[in-house]
């Protein structure tokens, strides 16, 4: 009997109890069901510390930002677009009468973004000379300038760039164009001819040691500025043909007169040697230079750099020989110059 009535007590706690839950059941529902009729849940979106306003779904709109930051919308050189950081989302309940925003807060939000531009930069010697739009071009670029067996291809090189400005491309052509480089021809040495004269380059036989002027009937300007260590004339143990003139390495060397090259070469012990033909067979002689800016058969205006001051070939020091020739004869150029 004791056991049976013990049951029967548990049963009716137990009854009590359930209709406990279900009564507090229903009031949650109740209260659940009074605050949705006023309320909705949503999220409330903060982006950079500020607050923009309310969304529904913050899945829709998180996909739509993303959307805008891989999407190149079209243009095949836009790279990437950058936002200053990514939302963030607070779920709340907001008053039904109260509107989302999302469309405003999208706005917001990629008014801040920064579009990434990409290109291809191509580089001569490290400076930059054009833009084109892909790699593709690049690579184009450099087999036509194979092709073309271009002398600087072992120059040109290409650079990935990122900028937020689009820049301006060439084409392909223009780039080609733009960037061959011929290779230098081989130079054709040529001696130079004299009228009347049986001697050679430079030769001591010619040499009008009279000193008497011999009429030029053109006028010679110097063709360098320096001082004159060693003149015309007889030496220690030779005779000097022409007038030397010291002065520093590299220093401009000007045509004295209106003429054509005739000569454009190392000639042993003169050195880099020019030789310019003028009117009335009058030659004159530019030797020991360091460089030649001219080739045999070029025409050179009077004053025109034409070769640098050197020490090539028997030579002590940097310094200018000029010899002034008549029709192969030496002549001192002091009758004319300096």
């Amino acid at each position: 009997m004791f056991h049976i009535s013990k049951i029967k007590k548990g049963i009716i706690h137990l009854r009590i109890g359930m209709k406990f839950i279900v009564l507090a059941s229903i009031a949650v529902i109740i209260v659940v069901g009074a605050i949705l009729i006023f309320y909705k849940p949503t999220y409330e979106v903060i982006y950079n510390g500020e607050f923009l306003g309310y969304v529904n779904n913050k899945t829709e709109l998180q996909a739509k930002i993303n959307e805008y930051i891989t999407n190149n919308n079209g243009n095949n050189n836009l790279a990437f677009t950058q936002i200053q950081s990514m939302p963030k989302y607070e779920m709340c309940l907001l008053k039904r009468e109260v509107q989302t925003n999302e469309e405003e807060i999208y706005n917001k939000i990629i008014e801040t973004g920064v579009s990434y531009y990409r290109y291809y930069t191509i580089m001569l010697n490290g400076e930059a000379k054009y833009n084109v739009s892909t790699y593709e071009e690049t690579e184009e670029i450099k087999n036509k300038l194979k092709e073309k067996d271009t002398n600087n291809l072992d120059k040109i090189t290409s650079v990935e760039k990122y900028d937020t400005n689009l820049v301006e491309f060439s084409n392909v052509d223009t780039c080609v164009e733009g960037l061959y480089e011929e290779k230098p021809k081989p130079v054709v040495i040529q001696k130079a001819t004299y009228a009347k004269s049986n001697g050679s380059i430079g030769s001591s036989k010619n040499v009008n040691n009279s000193g008497n002027k011999v009429n030029l009937g053109i006028s010679l300007i110097k063709p360098v500025s320096g001082t004159i260590s060693c003149r015309f004339g007889q030496q220690r143990g030779y005779y000097h043909t022409g007038l030397d003139i010291a002065t520093s390495t590299g220093t401009p060397i000007k045509a004295a007169a209106d003429g054509t090259v005739t000569y454009a070469a190392y000639h042993y012990s003169y050195g880099n040697l020019l030789i310019v033909t003028h009117a009335n067979g009058i030659q004159t002689y530019y030797a020991h230079c360091s460089k030649l800016y001219v080739s045999t058969g070029a025409t050179v205006s009077q004053g025109q750099v034409i070769a640098a001051v050197g020490s090539t070939g028997n030579s002590t020091g940097p310094h200018l020989h000029l010899e002034v020739r008549v029709n192969g004869t030496a002549q001192n150029p002091q009758n004319y110059l300096y």
